[in-house]
């Protein structure tokens, strides 16, 4: 009996100790940054190989749309479910069975069939709005003296693994012998992210009762109390973010086109949104940082949708010849933007429950307005033969969004 009992506490501990090395910061933050690189890589690999989708399944423009359109409306609705999951489930398991879905959903978009590559991505916007609305909640209450710095690390880590992606994607196409490779080949890259996490998982199942409803918590609706839905700044937060995702996706499935319509090569045009995927990365680093020393962010408001307004128009004018530098203005200008977007998320909630809440109704509400973008922008611009009325049209939203983020950048709290 004595034996057993020394076997009992020491197995006790040895558990501890494994609970205590799994709970490592350093291991925390790797799964962050892996699950945060793909939080965009399965979008941005799309984007250089419309023309190639479209060739291979007869596709019109308007369909053509689609592709990027159906992922981003399923960042809306798959939104609705991540605060229901993370309740039921936990956040650390319903990240990482995202991370194990977004990978399925990369193969079966590749399958030989249309109706595959609009199926597979359904599952890549449901995979990513888990992600997308669980990671700041999580974020608010493993780290909260350093949340706005913490939201610089991942939203820059976001926007690197769609830099890579886009670059990369058409080089695979070629080394690899056709599209469908090189969009299945980033799914390696989901596998890799939910391995790391697979750590979090074991830590989750370690809790007590109390740590575990703890990080279930980060993903809980919107009760009666204290309802988000109800609050006019949560609204202002909700549409920034929208706004911002709007502009930014119209960007990202169609931004090669505007230059190769305008006689630019396919190669070149690529390099070129890798290149604004790129710089994208200061912004969605900087800006965060900037906002969390600040009481408010108006001044950085104002900042980014002036310079994403003005890559716009730069596209309009002079798309090709002024390229490199519309590419760089809207880089650091769409960087901004959403590292802002998703800093206020969590600046103007009061504790990690809130900031789950706000995060669940900002990107339900706010990916299903911008999946409105890419399809609109392509319907008009096959209904007028020119560019130039999406691009107006979107001028529209980058002032509806100067107007909405001023409110929401006041130093207030939900």
């Amino acid at each position: 009996m004595r034996l057993s009992g020394r076997g009992g506490r020491s197995n006790a501990v040895g558990a501890a100790g494994r609970r205590v090395l799994l709970a490592h910061p350093v291991l925390l933050l790797v799964g962050i940054v892996l699950a945060s690189l793909n939080m965009r890589a399965a979008l941005a690999s799309v984007s250089p190989l419309v023309s190639e989708l479209a060739e291979t399944y007869g596709l019109s423009s308007a369909a053509s749309s689609l592709v990027t359109s159906v992922p981003v409306l399923f960042l809306g609705l798959g939104a609705l479910l991540a605060p229901w999951l993370g309740r039921r489930l936990g956040a650390e398991r319903v990240l990482f069975a995202a991370l194990l879905l977004l990978g399925a959903g990369i193969l079966v978009r590749i399958l030989p069939s249309a109706a595959a590559l609009y199926g597979g991505g359904v599952l890549v916007g449901t995979a990513i709005a888990l992600l997308n609305v669980l990671m700041p909640g999580l974020i608010k209450r493993d780290f909260p003296d350093r949340a706005a710095s913490m939201t610089s690390v991942y939203t820059g880590a976001m926007i690197a693994g769609a830099t890579v992606v886009a670059a990369a994607s058409v080089p695979l196409e070629r080394a690899l012998g056709g599209w469908r490779a090189s969009l299945g080949f980033w799914s390696l890259l989901a596998v890799v992210a939910a391995v790391a996490w697979l750590p979090q998982v074991l830590i989750a199942r370690g809790r007590t009762g109390h740590g575990a409803r703890g990080a279930a918590g980060a993903g809980t609706v919107p009760g009666p109390v204290r309802s988000v839905w109800r609050s006019a700044l949560a609204w202002q937060v909700t549409l920034f973010m929208g706004l911002q995702s709007l502009w930014s996706y119209v960007l990202i499935a169609w931004m090669p086109t505007i230059f190769t319509d305008h006689g630019m090569s396919r190669s070149t045009a690529g390099v070129i949104f890798a290149f604004n995927n790129l710089i994208q990365v200061a912004g969605a680093f900087a800006v965060p940082l900037l906002a969390g020393r600040m009481r408010g962010q108006r001044p950085l408001v104002v900042l980014v949708t002036t310079l994403v307004a003005a890559g716009y128009a730069g596209l309009m004018i002079a798309p090709v010849e002024g390229a490199w530098v519309w590419s760089a203005v809207l880089g650091v200008g769409q960087g901004g933007a959403v590292g802002l977007a998703l800093t206020l998320i969590v600046l103007r909630s009061g504790d990690a429950m809130t900031a789950a809440r706000l995060s669940g109704m900002a990107q339900t509400v706010g990916y299903l307005l911008a999946a409105v973008g890419p399809l609109a922008a392509g319907a008009l611009h096959q209904a007028t033969g020119s560019w130039t009325p999406p691009i107006v049209a979107v001028l529209g939203v980058c002032a509806a969004a100067l107007a909405v983020g001023l409110l929401a950048a006041r130093d207030r709290t939900v």
